[in-house]
């Protein structure tokens, strides 16, 4: 009989995604995307790290929190099919899965032995919202794992991206921003965070909480429009004008 396995987090990222909407649908396709993860108390050992700075990038076996209560799903319907055409969810990268576990690329872009939650990994190129639960940690390692003649099946096309522009009425609050944060919000909003099979004339307004910020745009013939920028008081992320960090600069 398999033995069971009772999984505990490690660690929780602390993301630039407020929540599940707009973020990219796969790691490096928002290469300014950033996060912090925070090792839970009784993993938080420097031994723990030692030598990880000696790698680029890193994966992280992670928990779709958001979606787990939603239970699994043998179909789904990827966006990459326009999300009319069925296929098993183990064909897919879909958040519905029998244990909700994802895995995913990150880049390592330092670790922080000097705040007081240290040793606290600073991630770029990240897919995942803040609040994530991180199961384990790997290195990546590229000559193993990098397979550039490996065949992708439905989801072999290159990411179509569209084009954003900032509205007039928007220009005076994203001009504020750190130059980071505008790179999120331009790079997350280009690959049209809309699902597969919205409907929604081009007068619909959206939104997204990027960069402790929440972000208002409409999409009408390929292109985004940002129309309004203010702070989310209730993201609990550091505000738009708090990422001093120059590793986030």
């Amino acid at each position: 009989m398999p033995v069971k396995m009772i999984l505990n987090p490690i660690a929780t990222v602390r993301s630039c995604f407020g929540e599940k909407f707009a973020v990219p649908r796969q790691p490096g396709l928002c290469p300014s995307a950033w996060g912090r993860l925070i090792f839970h108390p009784q993993f938080r050992i420097q031994e723990a790290v030692r030598g990880i700075d000696g790698f680029s990038h890193l994966w992280l076996i992670f928990g779709f929190h958001d979606s787990q209560k939603q239970g699994w799903r043998p179909t789904v319907r990827p966006p990459r099919l326009g999300g009319n055409q069925r296929v098993g969810i183990f064909a897919s990268r879909s958040t519905f899965r029998p244990n909700g576990l994802g895995l995913s690329l990150v880049k390592l872009e330092g670790v922080d032995t000097s705040c007081v939650d240290s040793p606290v990994l600073l991630l770029g190129g990240l897919d995942l919202i803040d609040g994530t639960p991180v199961y384990d940690i790997k290195p990546y390692l590229s000559y193993a794992e990098a397979l550039p003649d490996a065949a992708a099946g439905f989801a072999c096309d290159p990411i179509t991206r569209i084009g954003v522009e900032v509205g007039l009425e928007a220009t005076d609050d994203f001009e504020r921003l750190p130059a980071r944060a505008k790179s999120v919000i331009l790079e997350s909003l280009a690959l049209d965070p809309r699902p597969a099979t919205h409907s929604v004339d081009g007068s619909h307004v959206f939104g997204a909480s990027l960069c402790g910020c929440n972000v208002r745009f409409t999409i009408d013939e390929g292109i985004c429009r940002i129309t309004e920028i203010t702070p989310a008081d209730d993201s609990g992320l550091s505000g738009p004008n708090d990422f001093t960090n120059s590793l986030f600069d």
